[in-house]
Parts: C-alpha cells; structure tokens; sequence
C-alpha cells in the first residue's frame, strides 16, 4: 500500500512541476521589451487610426496562427502574447472600436470611460505591472490616484458617516482603528484572513494550469483546501466571515463595501474573491494616463508588428468547425454576407455563454461536456452608468481622483436586496449603492485634450429584467417610455452627486445613461453584465475552479478573459495568461516571475 502511495507522490510531484515549473517553446517575457516612451498620441482622430479599422475581407492577414474573438483586454492580452513570439493573430471585435469595457466613446466635447475606474497592484517591476508592461511595450504609463483611493459613505444625507480608505496594509489597518475604537482584534484578524485568501489566488491558477486528472485529485482529496485559504474560504460568503468578526454594523459595511467591483452583495459573495479585491488595492490605486482607450491603443501595435491585425464592425456570427468537430476558424457577417475567415487556433474572449450557445452548432452545443461547464455558472447581474459632462475645470468643481461608495444604510444586504427585488420604477428613484468618480480628475492629460470641462461617472446594479422589453429597438430610439425611465434614474442620482460634489449644480452640459441593454448592445454582454459569468460564492467551488479552464472540450477552440479566471481588468488579463499558457504549452507566470526577479536586480544594482 505504501509503496502505492509513494508511487502516486511521486507521479504527482513530477507532473506539478512539468506542468506548474516547467516550460518549452519560445516565451514572451523572455527578454525586457519595454522602450523609451514615445510621446503621447492626443489627437483622438490619430488615435482611432488604431482603434477603429473597420473589417474587409482584403485586411485579413495571411497564414494566420490564431483568430481571436473579441478586443476586451482578455483577447487584447492573449493576442499580445502571441504576438510576441511571432504569432500572427487576428482579432475581431464587433463594436465599432477596440478595447471592450476598456473603451471610450466621445459626446458632446466630452470623452467616457465605460469600465476602467482605476487598477491596483501597479507597483514598478511587480508581476502584473510588468505582464502589462511587456504586453504594451512599456508603453502605457499610469497615474497613482489620491490617498485615500476611495471614500466609503454611509446613511441618510443627515446622518452620514464618511470612512477613508488607504492604501499601504499598515495604514489601512491603523485607519480603520481610528474610526472604530474597540474593535482593534476584528480588524486585526479580518487582515489576517483577507491577506491569507488573497496569498492563495495562485493555488487557483495552478488547478487551471496542471493536466485535468491531477487537478481533480488535488480537489478530491482535499489536499488543495488544505494548501490553501483561498479555496478553503473561497464558498464561505463574506456576510458569514465578518458577521463573525463584530456586532457594528458600520465596521461590517466598511469591510465589505467594495463588493461592487465584481457585483455581489455580502451573503453570496465569497469571502476570498472580497479579499483578492482588497489585496489588489493595498499598493494603491492607479488609473491609465490618457484614458482607458490607451490600454487598446499600445496593444494593437505589438499585435500588428507580428503581422497580426485589429479589425472592428466584425460581428462573429459562427466558429467553423471540420467534420472531426474541430475549430478551424470562423465566419464574419459583413452586410449580408458571411466571410469565412481560417486559422489553426480560435480562441475567444465572447464569454462562455456566448461562445457555446450563440457560436456552435446546436448539435455541438448539447455535448455533455459543454452542457456541464454550462450548469455550473449563471448570468451576472446587469449594470447600470450615469455619464455626465461638466462645465468647469477639477479645482473649480472640488472633483478630486478618487472614488465615492455610496449606500444610503449600513445593512448592504437588505438594501441591494430590496433594491433588486423592488419594483422597477420605484426602485429607480432611489438607488441604495452608488459609485461616483471622476476620470477626468484622475488624468493628467485631460486638461490639455479637454481645457475647462470635466466628467463624473456613476455606477450601479439593475436586474436586466427590468428592460429587456426594449432590447430588440433600434439603440438610439428605444421609444418614449425607455427614455423616461432613463430620466427617473439620472435625476434620482443627480440628488446623489450635488450631496458630495455641490459645486457641480447648474454645471452640467451632457447627461446620458446606460442600462443593462446598452451593455448588451455595445459590450455583447448577453444579460447586460459587465463581469462576466457570476461571481457568488457557487463561482469559487473547486468543482468550477477546476472546468473553467482556457481548454475547451472542442479541440483548437480556447476560452480567455474574464470567464476563465476572474472579473475586471487583472482577472481577464490573468484569463489571457491562462490561455497563453495552454497555446504555447509553457508556464506564463514562471516566465514572467523570472523576468521580474531579473528587473529588480537589475535596479537594485543601479542604486
């Protein structure tokens, strides 16, 4: 028996550090690609040069090495990958300009981003500031937000309390403190956990990483709960581990108020995707210089030197399949007319509702195997975005880079609860979670692209229910009810804002919302979601952790983003390497580790 057991150790052994530490094949991060920064492309028509090249038949490249579907920075990221070890990749977008949420869109004088709000975890020379930075040749600079990076209010205009947030784990422990004289043991061991859960995200990339066989033994046998708090709290809610932690309701708030950065309110978000969210902001907060659009626009260039291509208005109707069910390209709809475009490797960064009940044959579709990685995830909840553009410079407004988390109690449950329960109209005129920013405050490009103006985004949840009888209109007529609908909550949430920016009153030149079908229209976000697949505490299970890999069960079709690992900017992009890693057959994350130990003695020996 034992000789068995050893045996099996070994097996184990051998097969992690092939698959975890081991690596063939050329890598991307095998040398510093980073190059002198090249002066900033302001002119937005320049810009689009790279971000809106329209789909023909005649701009598809030749010989192509993989198709990627989708421009979010999941496919961005995989696609720049690939790009670096000489793979000519074609990505396809159906929106009219690269860069999925990472996109902006122009009205009126004034520039919007849909989706980056700010990033943490960009320290120079760390491991995803230099995944980003090799991805974008070093191209793509960014800017530390305020400190505090966030401020947490709660309660009724006349009884709110305002909490700040720090970076610097320290700090942000001795804060909290200050705020809550007493309650120095629960913010002491809610530290200790957060920090716990968040060190095991990786024990995550690994079950993504190793053969499928391994990885379920690791599950099965509980060896990976034991390995690791991540999966040991990852389908633990977060109401459940800090309702244990203190009775103040408003420390309880405080812990859990970032929760809307993945979209799940306190008892079904997990603890561990809570604690990754307050990891990734510990270093601080940054935002991209020049806007979010500069993340796609540095992107593109390292596709295209490869001999790859970013096409957009290239709507993937199908993947192509041979008789064997195997992917071998897909077929773009332009006009009335499919073209079929082929290559030896589709991946796709659609979603994985998208990608298997929208892009396979229905046929295809019913394997069990598919049907099963479908059962294991939902929809997200649909988001909501108020886009307002102001008269006024960021000093003449008291606009300042950092961001606002506003709930009208301390109980968030109940509230989104009621919220989303509520009934439409009504719950429209009073929305209980609110996050309000400025990215215009947080770019210092801004005043010289846009002299004197300004721009507030606000954020919220609504079920998609609630609009789906508008879905088939035409996107800039929707009919006279939608619109008034749209006018119920931007003027419920005008209330919201002239409360913490008074000086924005009679200042505002534009004013437009976004609903969950806008999402669906703009993004291709199936139920008007911007996460993605759901992120309750269901999504941490081993069982899911373990399907939703970059492999899918139809060979040469690969899954990236959001869907593969986790929700927002690090967790499609985490996605990308997930993915790059199963294409290239070698370990990303070991490649890019040694690079980054190289960096840092690199700098260390200049000083």
């Amino acid at each position: 028996m034992w000789v068995a057991v050893g045996f099996v150790v070994v097996l184990l052994v051998v097969l992690l550090f092939k698959n975890v530490f081991g690596s063939s094949g050329p890598s991307p991060f095998d040398f510093d690609s980073r190059e002198p920064l090249k002066p900033m492309v302001l002119d937005r028509k320049e810009k689009n040069k790279v971000l809106k090249q329209g789909f023909l038949a005649s701009k598809v490249p030749q010989d192509l090495d993989a198709i990627v579907i989708g421009s979010g920075v999941g496919g961005l990221g995989v696609a720049a990958l690939l790009a670096k070890v000489g793979k000519k990749v074609l990505v396809l977008e159906q929106h009219d300009r690269a860069g999925g949420c990472c996109h902006t869109f122009s009205e009126k004088g004034f520039e919007f981003d849909v989706g980056i709000h700010y990033i943490g975890d960009m320290l120079e020379n760390e491991m995803f500031r230099c995944i980003v930075d090799q991805m974008t040749n070093g191209q793509l600079q960014w800017e530390a937000m305020d400190n505090p990076y966030d401020e947490v209010v709660l309660g009724p205009p006349e009884n709110r309390r305002v909490y700040h947030i720090y970076s610097g784990e320290d700090r942000f422990a001795q804060e909290l403190k200050k705020c809550f004289p007493g309650e120095e043991k629960a913010i002491d061991e809610f530290m200790r956990l957060i920090k716990k859960c968040g060190q095991g995200i990786w024990f995550m990339a690994v079950l993504k990483l190793i053969p499928s066989p391994v990885a379920k033994f690791l599950v099965y046998s509980g060896l990976i709960n034991r390995l690791s708090y991540f999966f040991r709290y990852g389908t633990r809610s977060l109401a459940e581990v800090v309702n244990g932690l203190t009775q103040n309701k408003d420390l309880r708030a405080v812990f859990c108020y970032i929760f809307g950065t993945y979209g799940k309110p306190p008892k079904e978000a997990s603890f561990s995707m809570h604690s990754l969210l307050l990891c990734h902001f510990m270093p601080g907060a940054w935002y991209p210089k020049g806007g979010a659009s500069e993340i796609a626009f540095h992107m593109i260039p390292v596709i295209e030197k490869a001999g790859g291509a970013v096409l957009v208005r290239a709507p993937v109707n199908r993947i192509l399949l041979n008789d064997a069910k195997e992917a071998i390209g897909v077929s773009v709809m332009k006009g009335h007319e499919e073209v079929h475009v082929h290559a030896p490797i589709v991946i796709s960064d659609a979603g994985i509702f998208n990608t298997y009940q929208q892009l396979l044959p229905k046929e295809v579709q019913a394997m069990s195997a598919i049907q099963k990685q479908l059962s294991l995830v939902k929809h997200g909840d649909g988001a909501l975005s108020v886009f307002l553009g102001l008269d006024g410079t960021k000093e003449e407004l008291g606009l300042e880079a950092k961001n606002y988390w506003i709930y009208t109690e301390n109980d968030l449950d109940a509230l989104m609860e009621g919220y989303m329960k509520g009934d439409r109209d009504e719950a429209l005129k009073s929305l209980p979670l609110v996050f309000l920013a400025s990215p215009s405050a947080k770019d210092s490009t801004w005043e010289q692209r846009k002299p004197g103006k300004s721009t507030l985004t606000v954020v919220s949840f609504a079920s998609y229910s609630w609009f789906e009888e508008w879905k088939d209109d035409k996107v800039k007529n929707r009919g006279a009810d939608y619109k008034e609908l749209k006018e119920t909550l931007i003027n419920s949430l005008l209330e919201v804002v002239y409360q913490i920016f008074p000086k924005t009153k009679n200042k505002i030149e534009y004013m437009d919302a976004g609903t969950p079908i806008t999402n669906q229209h703009y993004l291709a976000s199936p139920k008007g979601e911007i996460y993605g697949a759901d992120h309750d505490t269901s999504r941490f299970s081993t069982d899911v952790c373990i399907s939703m890999r970059p492999q899918t069960p139809i060979k040469n079709l690969y899954l990236t983003g959001q869907d593969v690992f986790l929700c927002g900017f690090a967790g499609a992009l985490a996605g990308a390497m997930l993915c790059g890693s199963a294409v290239l057959n070698r370990n990303l994350y070991v490649d890019v580790f040694n690079l980054c130990r190289k960096l840092k003695q690199a700098k260390k020996k200049t000083q």
